[in-house]
């Protein structure tokens, strides 16, 4: 059986060229890669057409352990995270009933991208993110109600950035940058 990497010909599309930038991004920041390299293997990698392209911008990179996601679950009641918590690459948060509250904004993050991952039925959720976040929602569905964001006024040096997936049934997500 062939894999898609045995296929270097094989044509590839934005979401293969996004995934080996933000892998690139992240040798970056673990400091695997100088900053002219990752500079000149993300050109590669928006430029290419095909698997064997993309691969080469991916050279000599260790390969990718998917990581398990740190799942935070709770049938009913409330799911809360605040304060100096270390936040893992990719949270999963799953609650039936009840709010979740995550507070970012004095967390230890040690990565440069963090995955949310929502599964809520009902209820409410908010989450602060550090005032110098950048917060992407695109793959956030919501049943009920939008969830409510509102980017900064005056954007700043970025920081980490917090992606927010997942689903939410009957309730409404709140995202805020801390104050401070």
């Amino acid at each position: 059986m062939t894999t898609p990497q045995d296929q270097p010909t094989r044509r590839i599309g934005d979401a293969d060229r996004d995934a080996a930038v933000r892998r690139l991004q992240d040798a970056y920041a673990e400091g695997l890669l100088t900053h002219e390299e990752m500079d000149e293997r993300v050109g590669l990698a928006l430029a290419a057409a095909t698997r064997g392209e993309l691969a080469s911008a991916l050279d000599a990179l260790p390969d990718e352990v998917p990581e398990a996601p740190s799942t935070i679950a709770a049938y009913g009641g409330r799911i809360e995270r605040r304060g100096a918590w270390r936040v893992p690459r990719h949270v999963k948060v799953e609650s039936a009933f009840g709010r979740v509250r995550l507070d970012l904004s004095r967390a230890v993050i040690e990565h440069p991208v963090v995955h949310i991952e929502l599964h809520l039925g009902t209820g409410r959720a908010k989450i602060t993110v550090p005032r110098d976040a950048v917060v992407d929602v695109e793959g956030l569905n919501t049943g009920w109600k939008d969830s409510r964001y509102t980017p900064r006024a005056r954007p700043g040096p970025a920081g980490p950035t917090i992606r927010i997936t997942g689903t939410m049934g009957f309730g409404r997500l709140k995202i805020r940058h801390a104050r401070r």
